[in-house]
């Protein structure tokens, strides 16, 4: 028994070829784990939203004034998404349709640009503006653009939530 005893836990020196072996795996395991951050980093969303943060903060301050006087027209929207359409309308103050010549609708994820889209809407009766077109679930930002002429006369941004039926909440 005590011969094993000492066969186990007999002291064996630290060489050189330990120490070599030793550093090798610490920074083995370093740049491994850099290596594969670097290529989950690069490979993922870029994060940007727009591609000259200068240019945008200096076209934001006519943005919300061009937003102000959208809404200060009392006019309301509504945007409904379902399994199988996707339908838009637009009312004034009054509660008539307004006449518009092209509605688009940008879907865009809050995070990714693998699934944007923009879908033109065909008018339809009434007032109302539709394509027929399935969403996928989860989270989206909606930008609708109602244009008379060629010139934007209403913007509507939203965010909604399509469950896994295809219907939005």
């Amino acid at each position: 028994m005590m011969q094993v005893y000492r066969q186990i836990f007999q002291r064996q020196t630290f060489t050189g070829w330990h120490m070599l072996g030793v550093l090798i795996l610490f920074f083995g395991i370093i740049i491994g784990v850099n290596g594969t951050m670097a290529y989950f980093a690069t490979s993922s969303w870029s994060g940007l939203i727009v591609k000259n943060t200068y240019v945008a903060s200096q076209q934001f301050d006519d943005d919300v004034a061009a937003t102000r006087q959208m809404r200060s027209q009392g006019w309301a929207s509504s945007l409904q998404v379902d399994s199988k359409a996707i339908t838009y309308s637009l009312t004034n103050a009054l509660g008539s349709h307004v006449p518009v010549d092209t509605v688009a609708v940008s879907f865009t994820r809050p995070v990714g640009e693998e699934q944007d889209q923009i879908l033109p809407l065909e008018r339809q009766e009434g007032g109302i503006y539709a394509t027929h077109h399935r969403m996928n679930p989860g989270q989206w930002v909606v930008q609708v653009d109602a244009e008379r002429d060629g010139v934007l006369i209403y913007r509507d941004i939203q965010r909604i939530v399509i469950d896994a039926e295809g219907n939005s909440r």
